[in-house]
């Protein structure tokens, strides 16, 4: 069960590809990035993940090594919560520039604008 997580997230990521490479609308490409940004933060949780873990809290009566066995990484966890904060501004300027698009060629089909741009 263990590997089967780590390939459903990778499919995951495989069809936010393909929507980014393969969709002419922009707002498919936008879920499509959007796609890949939870796919890479789920990589990274389960990276981060370990079975029986603890907060990384070392007590009084635990000594380093006992703590580094139970304890789970907080690496993770931390660039879990940045990805979150650059994924909202990535996704608030693609959709920004998808409404300017839209405002001045009336369509978010890429090859009409490309046709459109003289």
């Amino acid at each position: 069960m263990g590997m089967a997580i780590y390939l459903l997230t990778f499919a995951l990521l495989l069809v936010g590809i393909y929507a980014v490479v393969a969709k002419k609308n922009v707002i498919k490409i936008i879920v499509g990035v959007l796609i890949i940004d939870y796919a890479v933060n789920l990589l990274l949780v389960l990276v981060g993940y370990r079975t029986g873990g603890q907060a990384p809290i070392q007590a009084a009566d635990e000594t380093a090594a006992q703590m580094a066995t139970v304890a789970v990484d907080p690496l993770p966890q931390a660039m879990v919560l940045t990805s979150i904060v650059i994924g909202l501004a990535l996704t608030a300027l693609m959709v920004a520039m998808a409404i300017r698009l839209h405002e001045k060629y009336g369509t978010f089909d890429m090859d009409r604008i490309r046709q459109l741009r003289g």
